[in-house]
């Protein structure tokens, strides 16, 4: 008989049919390995996915936040004594405002040409001023005092002087920060302030936020919040710089509504630029427009230095779902199976006998040839008479199987 063409067998290999078989094998080191695994796997789901990270729960990462923030205190600077208008900018109490802790005035500014004072442009001759970006088309060299010549500018005269000494209103560290915060989670249609529940307005004046005495309260100290951010307040104010005030919300739905409650953080926002040489701390500019005797437009040009206040609202909030607790139970249930194909692993590779156990768990069988109807005596289809069919009850599950 000539042997199968290779088509065949491939095609006979395409169209056959894999089904389970079931071994038990009675190994100790097999069988520790399994149920370590099935239990890590277990505690991994229970402890970490289900309670650490509420894995059952819908979550709402939309959070809807409102901020409002009032400063007060009153500081000296020179011979001036200011409030809360005129060191505070933009004065409609956002999430973001500066409290100006030192200030270069230039006072009597009008337009007109004059000598630049920056040290860019001084000159010797007229040559040296030409091609300079604010010099006048004339490009003229001219003496700003009794020993410095510098080009001639157009622009807002005299021009400012930067680099005076000038006092730092250190009385800002006293300051008081109120802020009101109001956050809402669309998906719930939950609600919620940070100001504390029961508490009468006397007491909310006097109450001073403190990590661990008083975390709740919304009134906080400037000196206080440049320490828990890690800075220093006198080096902050003489520079600059950008402090963050985070609040978080992260609230379990599941729990009584008054145990959702915020959290307060505090880092700085420019430590990366902070000990730039180019430029470093946090100032800007800023002018105030008015009318000399004769009618000329004056102005007072203000480099003011100060620290800019972010308030960064965040958080998420989560109620029991039933669609994701089937979901992670489910996975659970199903990432117990790792524990066979890791033992697979070990029981057909590495343990010995491994040749004896794959002999047992793989088999192949052929179809199996069935005689034709009218081969029976009696006419009735094989298998049919008791006497004519064999028996066998599975050990493991109980079923039972009917062979010729």
């Amino acid at each position: 008989m000539p042997p199968p063409r290779p088509q065949s067998s491939c095609l006979a290999d395409f169209f056959s049919y894999e089904t389970t078989k079931s071994v038990v094998v009675k190994s100790w080191v097999v069988g520790v390995v399994n149920r370590v695994v099935q239990l890590l796997i277990l505690s991994y789901f229970i402890g970490w996915v289900f309670l650490h990270e509420k894995a059952y729960q819908v979550r709402d990462t939309v959070i809807e936040s409102s901020v409002v923030t009032k400063v007060k205190g009153i500081g000296k600077y020179g011979n001036r004594v200011l409030d809360t208008a005129d060191y505070v900018t933009p004065p409609q109490g956002t999430s973001v405002f500066v409290v100006v802790t030192k200030q270069i005035l230039t006072e009597n500014q009008e337009q007109g040409v004059c000598p630049e004072s920056e040290a860019t442009y001084r000159c010797a001759s007229n040559r040296d001023c030409q091609g300079k970006g604010r010099t006048t088309g004339s490009g003229r060299c001219i003496p700003y005092n009794v020993t410095l010549r510098t080009c001639e500018i157009r622009g807002w005269c005299p021009p400012e002087v930067d680099t005076v000494d000038v006092p730092v209103m250190l009385e800002a560290e006293n300051f008081t920060l109120f802020i009101k915060n109001s956050v809402r989670f669309p998906l719930f249609g939950f609600e919620k302030a940070n100001l504390p529940p029961q508490v009468s307005a006397g007491e909310l004046q006097r109450c001073r936020f403190h990590p661990e005495q008083q975390p709740l309260c919304p009134i906080l100290r400037l000196g206080d919040v440049a320490r828990f951010a890690g800075q220093d307040f006198a080096s902050l104010a003489a520079t600059g710089g950008v402090l963050g005030i985070k609040i978080g919300w992260v609230c379990d739905l599941d729990r009584a509504w008054e145990l959702c409650l915020p959290r307060y953080s505090f880092t700085r926002l420019d430590s990366v630029t902070q000990h730039s040489p180019g430029s470093p701390g946090y100032n800007f500019r800023h002018a105030r427009y008015y009318r000399g005797h004769n009618g000329t437009e004056l102005r007072t040009l203000t480099k003011a230095f100060g620290i800019r206040f972010d308030v960064l609202v965040y958080g998420n909030a989560g109620k029991f779902g039933i669609v994701p607790t089937l979901i992670n139970t489910v996975a659970a249930f199903t990432s117990i199976g790792v524990g066979t194909v890791l033992c697979d692993i070990i029981l057909l590779n590495f343990l010995k006998g491994a040749e004896h156990y794959k002999a047992r768990k793989f088999e192949e069988v052929p179809e199996a040839s069935v005689p034709p109807a009218s081969s029976s005596p009696s006419g009735c289809a094989p298998g049919a008479l008791g006497d004519q069919s064999r028996e066998k009850q599975s050990t493991d599950s109980g079923t039972f199987s009917l062979g010729l």
